[in-house]
């Protein structure tokens, strides 16, 4: 049974900087990708970042393309999205996801997005 478990929410003034963490359990980081997607109250649920089973392969969306980064620590079977320069606009509920049938390029379609296993979801608010 797959379960992944989301931590590194809160609250950041426009600018700060968040890391967000994603533990991966019952799922190998070197067979499944993870992503990370949000979704915004009154919005559509959003692709964010995706990477892949080697280290190579990432993607992220064009909003936050610059700002944030994601990266793994195999050993910890956890995936990371630090996130910088936060504005306004990416106060939203994060979840991350995955689905060893979905590689990164899945992300890059318009929701909704049929994952087979999501985590709970992190709330990231960026407010003065």
């Amino acid at each position: 049974q797959v379960q992944l478990v989301e931590s590194g929410g809160g609250l950041v003034q426009p600018g700060g900087s968040l890391k967000l963490s994603c533990v991966a359990s019952g799922a190998s980081l070197d067979v499944y990708p993870i992503s990370w997607t949000r979704q915004a109250p009154g919005k559509e649920r959003e692709g964010v970042s995706c990477i892949g089973p080697d280290d190579d392969h990432t993607y992220y969306a064009d909003s936050v393309k610059g700002r944030f980064t994601i990266s793994r620590d195999t050993a910890k079977n956890t995936v990371y999205l630090q996130m910088n320069n936060l504005e306004p606009e990416d106060t939203a509920i994060y979840y991350c996801v995955t689905d060893h049938r979905k590689l990164c390029a899945y992300l890059k379609r318009p929701p909704p997005y049929d994952y087979n296993y999501w985590g709970q979801g992190t709330q990231v608010t960026v407010s003065s």
